[in-house]
């Protein structure tokens, strides 16, 4: 691995890749990693779960690398390695359970602390916008717990209901946290109302999470570009087994209500192996879904630019090398 010469404290501070799906940030950061001596924080809601694997997009190859002898740091030695640039918060808790953002503060400043421990550079990396904005805000956070009246009343109501009466106790408390990113369900909406519903009605605690201060790269690709790789990436992950990971979820009796409350993928596949879909139904609904998300995606990110964050744009298509090179000019 080569090592990137760190000068003076700014280069310490933490990196941050972000960007709709699609857009190549796993295989940057890792390149990215293996340059500077890096550790990789996964800034992604679904990736935390095992043996969900095809349906997040894992791709857990991304994360090992040869290497040759030159770098874009200039050195060379002409020769190659394998190199496993280390990972977090992927693979740390079970199917079924619901993984929240309260949970992913305190693990991410676990992970956090451990790197910069270790005299690593952290590199966060995802597309899930308000985990990514949680920790680099320092967002003031509680455990909130579930409210069995709220949720018999809320029982029955459509999407779209749910997500009226979300948005006005939104205007209420003055929140910028579940956008139609993460309340595609009525679980979802339900818990987002929940959360909001506490706040509302709860004094918050003391921020006892710091903000995090760090560089902040975007990887941009062009609407079509993204759609075609969307597409062509749809394809092979259902010929990669994507519809058995599913299967092999609901053998192990994860209920598919909570399958489809995680969304996407596991939604469209749930609702397919259930006999709600048709194969045909299943694809093109899943490929709609996906280019919504990706489209609500950038407008989170664009939405963090208007809240004060300083995101710098890279172009997705250039050159692997020329976008590392870009990140470490930036960097210093």
């Amino acid at each position: 691995m080569q090592g990137y010469e760190r000068k003076d404290e700014v280069m310490r501070q933490m990196i941050t890749i972000l960007g709709p799906t699609a857009s190549g940030k796993t295989p940057l950061a890792a390149a990215l990693a293996a340059e500077v001596g890096g550790e990789i924080i996964s800034a992604d809601s679904r990736q935390v779960y095992r043996r969900m694997d095809i349906g997040t997009g894992k791709d857990l190859e991304d994360y090992r690398l040869v290497v040759d002898g030159s770098s874009t740091s200039g050195s060379k030695c002409g020769t190659q390695s394998a190199v496993d640039i280390p990972y977090h918060l992927i693979d740390i808790c079970e199917p079924g359970t619901k993984y929240n953002l309260f949970q992913y503060q305190q693990d991410f400043m676990d992970a956090y602390n451990n790197i910069i421990g270790r005299g690593s550079t952290p590199i966060l990396c995802g597309g899930t916008g308000l985990y990514i904005e949680a920790v680099l805000k320092g967002y003031q956070l509680s455990p909130v717990p579930q409210n069995p009246a709220l949720r018999q009343q809320l029982e029955g109501k459509s999407l779209d209901e749910l997500t009226q009466m979300l948005v006005a106790l939104k205007a209420q408390n003055g929140s910028t946290m579940h956008n139609t990113t993460d309340v595609d369900s009525c679980q979802r909406a339900i818990r987002a109302i929940e959360i909001e519903e506490y706040n509302l009605h709860t004094p918050a605690p003391r921020r006892e999470l710091p903000p995090i201060p760090s560089l902040i790269i975007g990887v941009d690709i062009e609407r079509e570009a993204r759609r075609e790789k969307i597409t062509r990436r749809l394809k092979a992950r259902l010929e990669e087994g994507m519809i058995d990971e599913v299967r092999r979820l609901l053998d192990e009796g994860i209920p598919a209500e909570d399958l489809i409350y995680y969304g996407l993928e596991y939604k469209f596949v749930t609702e397919y192996l259930t006999g709600k879909l048709t194969y045909d139904e299943m694809f093109t609904r899943l490929e709609i879904a996906i280019h919504q998300f990706a489209k609500r995606q950038m407008t989170w990110f664009r939405g963090m630019e208007r809240r004060g964050f300083k995101i710098h744009w890279i172009d997705a298509q250039e050159a692997m090398d020329v976008k590392v090179k870009q990140i470490l000019e930036l960097w210093q």
